[in-house]
């Protein structure tokens, strides 16, 4: 039976597309340049090392539309990188508060010009660390966040004004989010004013991660109290980073991630306006989480694609009428499945190349990941030049200098328009079979993923699919230098969350989960309930204890 994913092009592809009627004069008349006079400190004339000038944009509209216009095929923005270059972010998360600290504090000095945070599995999923199940894992993915007082010690010295955050954080995203708020607060920065992203993608977890707690209703309800609770408070904070990365590291092809990603974001809409949201209060807050591969062509295509897909989504199944609530902006991340342990230098090349295709792609935020990632927890060493790979990128290769500089190539076109009908191939069969949360619960994208994943493995055990330093060219190594958080990290953490229990006023906690519980049993947004809660230390695993005993937990089915 042939995959929904291995259909022809033609039976999909999108039909009606028209060439703008603007040439390209007009658009840099009457959009690039008032667009660019917002960026004085960028009114330089580009050039290449011959002296040739650089016009901002070659060729005509491609698929209807110039850069910033519908259907966003060739960027979001009119000025792109001209105007300012994407956020460059590094990954950060070590065995304590205080030892992450001192890395974000490295990286921003560094010039990282904004923070992005993982968290261990325990905080992932809402356990404190002291709890049995915690122990073994206590900060070996991430840092462990067990109350406040962590956030607290996480950003010492940061203000939460002046930076902008990004939380790998899903099932307990709410919880996060309101000690964020919290602590804001008391730096004195208004929630209004803080800038960032929490992941807040519960559907992929389901399919491809596996960090859940609670079932589908209520995770589906807790994301869009999320996203409610920011319309009212945190306007500038986007609500929700929808996920493709987990689903490509699963193992997917390139038009799964698009499918499944773009098919669990319609969910999210979906649900929001049956919570009673206009489509054009929330859909602005969106953002996307993509991964880059090593397939340069492949992954640029991936990304214009993903953009007019999602354009034609909102405008004409949602209704929505704000233009910006038809822009699919998104944060990339380079594939760590794709790291090797073994010749680990070769990972700098292909975190390099996978850079390379956010960047022509028109990614908004990037992380590079380290050559060592494959081993550990990245050295300050590796991690410096990981960051040196995006600097060097937008400084000095010419990649930033015009906008889509591969758009209208007959290749990249090409790959382009089949991709993304294969995409919409495995979207219509989502919807033949319930839409994705079915989708999802009876197994299907599970099993499409692992089909994907086996033929991997499958081609590069056979060779027919090269990986350098793996199946060809091998040699003999060394031991690789491995970096190793801290062993007295663990003894500190639970030092300080039992010095949180004691201090508190353990009245004002139980008085704020008693509250929590009754917004559980109604219909009262749940993050406005957390707020308080956080405020006087309650703790994460308290916070999602109180949860389970209203919601109860999910219990995955057998999907093979």
């Amino acid at each position: 039976m042939t995959s929904p994913d291995s259909g022809s092009a033609s039976k999909n592809r999108p039909t009606g597309t028209s060439r703008a009627a603007r040439t390209r004069q007009q658009w840099l008349d009457e959009t690039w340049k008032p667009s660019l006079a917002k960026f004085p400190e960028r009114q330089a004339t580009f050039a290449t090392t011959s002296g040739i000038e650089l016009a901002p944009l070659y060729g005509d509209a491609t698929d209807g539309g110039y850069p910033a216009e519908y259907p966003y095929t060739r960027g979001v923005r009119p000025t792109m990188y001209r105007g300012r270059l994407w956020t460059m972010r590094q990954y950060a998360g070590f065995s304590s508060a205080r030892e992450t600290n001192r890395r974000f504090r490295l990286l921003l000095e560094k010039g990282q010009t904004g923070l992005s945070t993982a968290f261990d599995l325990p905080t992932q999923i809402g356990y404190d660390s002291d709890h049995p199940l915690a122990l073994p894992e206590i900060g070996l993915v991430g840092v462990p966040i067990n109350s406040l007082a962590d956030v607290e010690r996480l950003f010492e010295s940061i203000p939460l004004g002046e930076v902008s955050t990004s939380m790998t954080i899903n099932a307990t995203a709410g919880v996060l989010l309101a000690m964020y708020v919290a602590l804001a607060r008391r730096q004195g920065v208004a929630p209004a004013n803080i800038r960032g992203t929490v992941q807040n993608d519960i559907l992929k977890e389901y399919a491809a991660r596996g960090n859940y707690r609670f079932p589908v209703g209520p995770s589906m309800r807790l994301t869009t109290d999320l996203m409610a609770f920011c319309k009212e408070h945190a306007p500038s904070w986007n609500t929700i980073s929808i996920s493709g990365y987990h689903i490509r590291e699963a193992g997917s092809t390139a038009a799964q991630e698009l499918a499944f990603t773009l098919s669990n974001g319609r969910a999210y809409v979906k649900a929001a306006i049956d919570a009673g949201l206009s489509v054009d209060e929330f859909a602005p807050r969106l953002s996307f989480f993509f991964n880059a591969h090593n397939h340069l062509f492949e992954e640029v295509a991936k990304f214009r694609a993903a953009r007019r897909m999602w354009a034609r989504m909102m405008r004409e199944e949602f209704g929505a009428k704000d233009p910006e609530s038809w822009m699919l902006r998104f944060h990339t991340q380079t594939a760590g499945s794709m790291l090797t342990s073994q010749q680990p230098d070769n990972n700098v090349v292909r975190v390099t190349l996978q850079a390379l295709a956010a960047v022509l792609g028109g990614t908004q935020s990037l992380h590079t990941n380290a050559r060592d990632e494959a081993l550990g927890l990245p050295t300050e060493d590796s991690a410096r030049v990981a960051l040196r790979t995006q600097q060097i990128l937008g400084a000095e290769s010419g990649v930033a200098d015009v906008i889509d500089p591969l758009g209208g190539a007959p290749y990249v076109e090409a790959l382009t328009d089949e991709l993304e009908a294969r995409a919409l191939g495995l979207l219509a069969e989502i919807d033949r079979r319930g839409g994705p949360i079915a989708a999802i619960e009876s197994g299907f994208v599970q099993r499409e993923i692992h089909k994907s994943a086996m033929d991997w493995q499958r081609a590069v055990e056979k060779k027919t699919r090269p990986i350098v330093g793996v199946n060809v060219y091998t040699e003999k190594e060394a031991p690789p230098k491995i970096f190793k958080p801290d062993p007295r990290s663990r003894d500190e953490v639970l030092a300080d969350l039992a010095d949180v229990r004691r201090r508190r006023d353990g009245a004002r906690v139980d008085g704020a989960l008693r509250a929590l519980a009754e917004a559980a049993r109604t219909k009262s947004n749940l993050v406005a309930a957390m707020v308080p809660a956080v405020e006087c230390y309650t703790t994460l695993g308290e916070i999602c204890a109180v949860l389970e005993r209203e919601f109860g937990v999910f219990r995955a089915a057998d999907a093979f």
